[in-house]
């Protein structure tokens, strides 16, 4: 049993869809601090001038807020995003298709910055077909310590493995989940392949509205199995 634990991020890059994908289970990990400048709230898109950050505005009580707490700063900001989309994606073979099942999700009226995340990253997933259990990180008990609280998890969730990103190297106590007979699997997002892409120069680290708008259903043969 594989278990993915992490933070909700707003339109993600393909390589987040392919962790969630080499899960059994995904844990949205967002009863954590809300940081600032970090993917939770923004991604880039590729545009005739170069990469655009497309930024969600949030209340000014994130400092003090876990994610799943902070609210999204009006409504404004929607039109904005999808002219965005419009305006350099427009002309690709799937716009149409993908906007079809993200535009409902964009147009719910979520308040807080938590939800929106997970409701386009679902809508995502039902389009590539990932059928990985999707659970939120607050239906656990939440134990003091970094390692300690995600073990935890793992341990309620039955796991023989927990995937994470290699930055998280760092700091995981990997004999405590050795103890527990959890092998610890650092995921490699390297060597992805290229895919047709507009404006210059092939960047990997966009959303993949980026992949889908360019080669639809058939994104996943330009993904990886981590």
């Amino acid at each position: 049993m594989r278990v993915l634990i992490t933070q909700s991020n707003y339109i993600p890059w393909k390589g987040y869809f392919d962790a969630i994908r080499a899960a059994d289970f995904f844990v949205v990990y967002d009863e954590v601090q809300y940081t600032r400048r970090d993917w939770r709230n923004r991604n880039r898109i590729k545009t005739a001038a170069g990469l655009k950050w497309l930024s969600v505005p949030v209340s000014n009580d994130y400092a003090r807020q876990r994610i799943s707490e902070v609210k999204i700063g009006g409504q404004r900001w929607l039109r904005k995003h999808l002219e965005s989309l419009r305006h350099s994606y427009g002309s690709l073979p799937f716009y149409d298709e993908v906007m079809g099942f993200l535009a409902p999700a964009y147009e719910a009226g979520d308040v807080y910055l938590s939800e929106l995340n997970l409701r386009l990253i679902r809508a995502i997933n039902r389009y590539l077909k990932i059928e990985t259990v999707l659970r939120q990180s607050r239906e656990f008990e939440l134990l003091p310590g970094r390692s300690e609280r995600l073990l935890h998890i793992c341990m309620e969730l039955g796991a023989s493995e927990y995937l994470s990103g290699p930055s998280a190297a760092a700091y995981l106590d990997e004999d405590l989940f050795a103890r527990q007979g959890i092998a610890l699997h650092y995921l490699d997002f390297s060597n992805y392949p290229q895919y047709p892409q507009l404006y210059g120069d092939f960047v990997h680290e966009v959303t993949i509205l980026d992949l889908l708008f360019s080669k639809g259903p058939e994104a996943l043969q330009f993904m990886k199995r981590l």
